[in-house]
């Protein structure tokens, strides 16, 4: 890939007067922010509906999009709102308030859903649509849950077990709501295909990102249920965790549901497929979370209340891979997928990685502390940076650059002090600085980092259900003096390109 910088963050977190980031001219204003801050990648998190709590990585639908990222303003240019419909936050430049979002924004969408249904043929849209089946059964889905509840397998049989009539008269029955959940994606593909064709034309790359489990409530697996480890009851009997460590003695329960690979292999992974086909329309690559997963995965009993009577078995592994690599085309050179090979990775997972030659990544965060400190050995340190890695300051996960050096002991501070060259007054740049020289074709740092912002903004704190994907951005942090300082890093850093010169 060609050496170029960019920035993490989900269009939720674009400043705007309606409570939520939203995919229209916030967006479109931010690529031009980017542009003239020379970053050629706009990372963002998954686009699929998120859960209560605002989590895209606990979605119910790895092909819908979530509609509360549509935006306001081009609802009314394109017509199917009035200027006075709009409906403005309370507090515009503040957290996302997830539920309050949906509560006002959500009536505002049914308006415009109402309008689009009535002069939209969704029936043809969705017959010619690539995922358009698998939309119908979102839909559907959707409009089932508000009657019944998310969990489906509390639903009666008949709805359980996808029976034909039964399916045919709540097609019938909730056909108004079915239609307005069509409406809203139909909606969104309209502004998101905008989006990714301005940054098209700006070169900047749109790298998404798709989680490698399933959440048992959740459209895909009430409708395929035979591509899950279920039970007669349609219960898993087994699910994901991750194994005890340093960090954890009793493990991590994840919780969803494991895939039944023989059932996987035998239909050509076309669900897979569709998945990243359904991906890859919005973006133009994509980072596999949990990449680990696809050499091994930790399997605990379902019922456990932990992870530690699970066990390793094998993911999918090469045959899934070469199934994603024989589908979709290279990009510049590099298969279009990303590889998120952090935590305890074993020499199998590194050999998938690199048969497939799908980029790793690299965190400097994890670079100063823990056993290694200061001893120079850390894989993390830029020293030992490899050309196909991606390198991050922080990921969605981790806390921002500010908020982690306050929290890191003295040793850790101290090391990271004496590898930089640098005094507490030059962090996080010092950081970003170091992001940007390293030797890693790909540098990706979250605009938290960039802002310098301490752990208020933080996106994610694992493991803590509530509080979470709620952070920001006010409108004057995209300032022409922040864009030129980015430009000049990039610039001499060697990740913009320099009109004349050979590039590679």
């Amino acid at each position: 890939m060609k050496r170029r910088a960019g920035i993490l963050l989900h269009p939720s977190s674009l400043p705007g007067p309606y409570g939520i980031g939203e995919i229209g001219p916030s967006a479109r204003g931010f690529l031009a922010w980017l542009d003239a801050a020379g970053q050629r990648i706009w990372q963002i998190l998954p686009l699929t509906p998120v859960d209560a709590a605002g989590c895209p990585y606990a979605s119910p639908s790895t092909f819908a999009h979530e509609p509360m990222l549509l935006s306001t303003d081009d609802l009314c240019d394109d017509g199917w709102l009035q200027h006075n419909e709009k409906a403005y936050a309370p507090h515009p430049v503040g957290p996302v308030d997830w539920r309050e979002v949906r509560s006002r924004k959500g009536r505002v969408l049914h308006l415009a859903a109402d309008r689009v249904r009535s002069q939209v043929d969704l029936g043809a849209w969705t017959a010619s649509h690539p995922v358009g089946s698998e939309l119908e059964t979102w839909a559907l889905f959707r409009a089932l849950g508000r009657e019944h509840g998310q969990d489906w397998t509390r639903w009666e049989e008949p709805l359980r077990r996808r029976e034909a009539g039964a399916l045919g008269d709540a097609r019938d029955r909730y056909a108004t709501s079915v239609e307005r959940e069509l409406a809203l994606q139909w909606l969104f593909d309209q502004q998101w295909a905008r989006l990714r064709e301005e940054a098209t034309r700006r070169g900047i790359e749109l790298w998404g990102d798709v989680p490698i489990f399933v959440g048992l409530e959740s459209a895909d697996v009430w409708a395929r249920p035979r591509l899950w480890r279920l039970g007669d009851d349609l219960r898993p009997t087994v699910v994901s965790g991750v194994p005890p460590d340093a960090f954890s003695a009793n493990g991590q329960l994840w919780g969803h549901p494991l895939y039944a690979e023989e059932a996987h292999r035998a239909e050509g992974h076309a669900w897979w497929l569709a998945r990243m086909r359904r991906a890859l329309e919005a973006s133009h690559r994509v980072r596999i979370d949990h990449f680990r997963g696809f050499a091994a995965v930790w399997e605990v009993p379902a019922g456990d209340t932990d992870a530690t009577r699970g066990h390793w078995i094998p993911g999918p592994g090469k045959p899934l891979l070469d199934a994603l690599l024989g589908t979709f085309p290279a990009l510049d050179g590099a298969p279009p997928f990303i590889a998120e090979d952090l935590g305890i990775i074993t020499d199998d997972v590194r050999e998938l990685r690199d048969q497939a030659g799908l980029p790793g990544m690299v965190i400097l965060q994890f670079a100063f502390g823990g056993p290694l400190n200061g001893t120079g050995a850390h894989p993390y340190l830029p020293h030992h940076h490899q050309h196909h890695q991606v390198c991050y300051t922080g990921t969605h996960d981790n806390d921002t650059a500010v908020g982690y050096w306050h929290k890191a002991d003295d040793a850790t501070r101290d090391h990271a002090r004496r590898y930089l060259g640098v005094s507490d007054a030059e962090w996080p740049w010092a950081l970003l600085r170091a992001a940007w020289r390293s030797v890693c074709d790909s540098t990706v740092v979250p605009m938290q980092d960039v802002l310098a912002l301490g752990s208020e903004a933080r996106m994610n704190v694992p493991g803590v259900a509530e509080g979470n994907w709620t952070f920001r951005m006010r409108p004057e942090a995209m300032s022409i003096g922040l864009a030129h300082a980015l430009e000049e890093q990039a610039r001499i850093s060697g990740r913009t390109e320099i009109p004349g010169l050979p590039q590679g």
